[in-house]
């Protein structure tokens, strides 16, 4: 184990309702107040319980919006991206970046449910049992001939 934290980066179009209490996000980030240091985007701080965001279950916190309803958020002051989303309309289209951490080599995909990798101590212990008690009838067989 190397210790060293890689990301793989990206993308995808997620669409949106806006429910009664809005798109069921908060937002950070902007020209004006950057949130990841060297870059201005615009990135979801929070997801709200039960809003629209939290029901379609793609966008995540930490999330990077890259568009909105084909509109580029590069370059905004943080009011301007506010404005923005607020003045989307009813159906939202979010071009958005998620970035996984990958540790210590490749992205494996399980399915929900699948389990991981079987614990080494797992295999060895019964393994190791069964050579002692191998051993030890062996050795009785052995004194009684």
């Amino acid at each position: 184990m190397n210790g060293r934290v890689d990301y793989m980066v990206t993308e995808e179009e997620i669409n949106l309702t806006r429910g009664p209490s809005g798109l069921g996000f908060n937002i950070v980030g902007g020209t004006d107040q950057q949130y990841v240091s060297n870059d201005s985007g615009i990135y979801v701080s929070r997801i709200k319980e039960d809003g629209a965001a939290a029901r379609d279950g793609r966008l995540q916190e930490g999330d990077k919006i890259l568009s909105v309803n084909g509109q580029d958020l590069k370059n905004l002051l943080h009011q301007d991206a506010v404005d923005l989303f607020r003045n989307a309309g009813y159906a939202v289209s979010l071009r958005v970046q998620h970035r996984l951490q990958v540790q210590n080599g490749p992205v494996v995909h399980r399915g929900e449910g699948e389990p991981g990798g079987i614990p080494v101590a797992v295999v060895l212990l019964p393994v190791f049992a069964l050579a002692i008690v191998t051993a030890w009838a062996l050795m009785r067989y052995r004194q009684r001939l």
